[in-house]
C-alpha cells in the first residue's frame, strides 16, 4: 500500500528523519515513540506537508515522491494533523463538505455514512466547529478525511488532549473504520498500550531511527520499554 525508502526529512537544517525504510499494508500500522522520536514529522513528511530531503514515496506501486499533497488526496491518502484539523468557524456540515471536494460518490451519501459512524455529531450539524468539545472535534476532522473515500488514512496522534472518556472510544471507532470501511490506517500516538491493543504492526522510532518493527502479537514489551528509554 505504501512504501518509504531512505526518506529523511526536518526542518530547516536539522535532520529530524534519517534513512527510514519500511512498507505499510492493509492494516492498523501504529508510529511509536517517545516526545522529539519523530512521529509527527514522519506523518507529515509522507503527507507532503514537509519535504523530503532525500528519498522516495510510493504509494499503490505509484512514486509520489514529488506529488503534492492535493495529487496525494486525489489518489486516495487523507491526512488527520494533530493541531489545526477543523476550520473552526465553519459548521460541522461545511467541515465535512470540504473533504467531499475529493471523491466521486454523492455528498449526501458520505455525509450521511460520517453521521452514522459518529453519531455524536449528528445533533451539531449545523453549529459551529471550533464551539465543540476536543472529542467531538477529532470525529469532525476523521469524519472529513473519510469524506475524500480514501484507501488510506494518516492520523497524527489522534488521542492527544482528550478527555479520558473518549481514548476508548476513538480508538474502537479506528478498528471499526478499518475492519468496515476497508480503510488502511497509519495512526502515530503517544499512548502506545492503546494503539497495540488495535494495530497489526507497530513501528517504533527512537531519535529519528527505526528502534522496531514487529507484529503487536509478537512484541515484547521490555524491547518497547527500551525504545522508549524507560
Amino acid at each position: 500500500m505504501f512504501n518509504v525508502k531512505g526518506i529523511r526529512s526536518g526542518y530547516g537544517e536539522v535532520t529530524v528523519l534519517h534513512g527510514l525504510d519500511f512498507e505499510v499494508k492493509h492494516e492498523i500500522y501504529a508510529i511509536l515513540g517517545a516526545n522529539g522520536a519523530g512521529k509527527s514529522t514522519l506523518m507529515k513528511t509522507i503527507a507532503k506537508v514537509l519535504p523530503l530531503k532525500s528519498g522516495e514515496l510510493q504509494f499503490k506501486d505509484e512514486d509520489v515522491t514529488h506529488l503534492t499533497p492535493y495529487q496525494l488526496a486525489e489518489r486516495g491518502l487523507a491526512y488527520v494533523p494533530q493541531e489545526q484539523n477543523i476550520f473552526p468557524e465553519l459548521t460541522v456540515r461545511e467541515n465535512l463538505s470540504i473533504g467531499g471536494l475529493v471523491g466521486k460518490r454523492s455528498k449526501q451519501e458520505r455525509m450521511e455514512e460520517i453521521i452514522e459512524l459518529f453519531p455524536d455529531i449528528a445533533e451539531r450539524i449545523n453549529q459551529k466547529a471550533g464551539s465543540l468539545s476536543g472529542g467531538e472535534a477529532q470525529m469532525v476532522a476523521v469524519g472529513r478525511a473519510l469524506m475524500q473515500d480514501p484507501v488510506m488514512i494518516l492520523l497524527d496522534e489522534p488521542t492527544a488532549g482528550l478527555a479520558p472518556k473518549y481514548v476508548d472510544g476513538f480508538f474502537r471507532k479506528i478498528k471499526e473504520i478499518h475492519e468496515k470501511k476497508g480503510v488502511s490506517i497509519m495512526v502515530a500516538e503517544q499512548n502506545a498500550a492503546k494503539a497495540m491493543e488495535i494495530a497489526d504492526r507497530i513501528m517504533l522510532l527512537s531519535l529519528g531511527t527505526i528502534f522496531l518493527i514487529d507484529d503487536c502479537n509478537n512484541v515484547d514489551i521490555g524491547k518497547v520499554k527500551e525504545g522508549y528509554r524507560i
